[in-house]
């Protein structure tokens, strides 16, 4: 019954959410990278408001079953207004054989790759973040929670800051000088013992590469022109970020988790070398 509910699930958290992320790219096309932090705020905020509207649920008595049940009128609330909305939308529609010539052209190919090696040190680390601390640093599952909403928390706030600091700061310049900070950060990370020690680092981690996602979204986008509409499909065809996940759960697996986390330092470095230093 999960697996079904899932299924049922992805056309509104992958579909419908990427082609109205892509109809928002192209209303503004010179401020792709501004209204892509805007974005990313709003997922921020809903990833600390969620868990916290889940526990007001409980202790109400309604349980997590009368929030679905509320998200489920406000999303057919939402589909409906999509529905109401004029289409702008021209030419041809998207085929996988136009996703597939995309992918060979050089600008959409970094970005894409780029993007979803970022990634790494966002939902990756913070999928592997609790059982590093109970596993490897001998937290608490209290601890191990705790560290989590630091991660959400800093990340909301980072994600606010991004925001005016876009309108003063190019993106490709902040990409640089973010990687830069993320390699020590995360190696202390890896390295400093006490928790509390670790909890500042994940907490300065996930202030510093809160910008990653609407930056490299907002260029891929950028990459693909007039066919943004393809970004779900591009994205579908280069499954990296499928693969990494469980590369480092076979490499945690022979090695330990410990030493299986110092591989997502690759997204930093990976900024660094292809970042290119001169606006496109």
């Amino acid at each position: 019954m999960l697996l079904v509910a899932f299924a049922l699930l992805y056309p509104a958290s992958g579909a419908f959410v990427s082609l109205s992320q892509a109809a928002l790219m192209d209303l503004q096309p010179g401020q792709r990278e501004h209204n892509m932090a805007r974005w990313n705020f709003a997922g921020s905020v809903g990833a600390v408001a969620g868990p916290l509207l889940l526990a007001l649920f409980a202790w109400t008595g309604l349980g997590w079953r009368g929030l679905f049940a509320g998200f489920a009128l406000l999303a057919v609330a939402l589909v409906a207004l999509a529905v109401r909305a004029p289409d702008h939308v021209d030419g041809e529609r998207p085929r996988v054989r136009e996703a597939l010539r995309m992918l060979t052209r050089r600008e959409v190919f970094r970005w894409l790759f780029l993007l979803e090696l970022s990634d790494l040190l966002l939902d990756v680390f913070l999928a592997f973040l609790a059982l590093y601390l109970v596993d490897e640093a001998d937290a608490s599952i209290a601890a191990a929670g705790l560290a989590v909403a630091v991660w959400t928390g800093a990340a909301l706030v980072g994600s606010a800051l991004i925001i005016p600091l876009l309108k003063r700061v190019e993106g490709l310049r902040y990409l640089r000088a973010s990687a830069m900070l993320t390699i020590p950060l995360f190696a202390a990370f890896l390295v400093v013992p006490g928790l509390v020690a670790k909890l500042f680092l994940v907490g300065a981690l996930g202030l510093v590469n809160a910008g990653w996602y609407p930056v490299l979204k907002a260029r891929l986008y950028g990459a693909l022109g007039e066919a943004s509409a393809l970004v779900l499909t591009v994205g579908a065809l280069f499954p990296l970020n499928a693969v990494l996940p469980l590369a480092i759960a076979a490499l945690a697996e022979r090695l330990g988790l410990a030493a299986a986390l110092w591989p997502l330092l690759a997204a930093p470095v990976a900024l660094l070398l292809l970042v290119p230093r001169r606006r496109l």
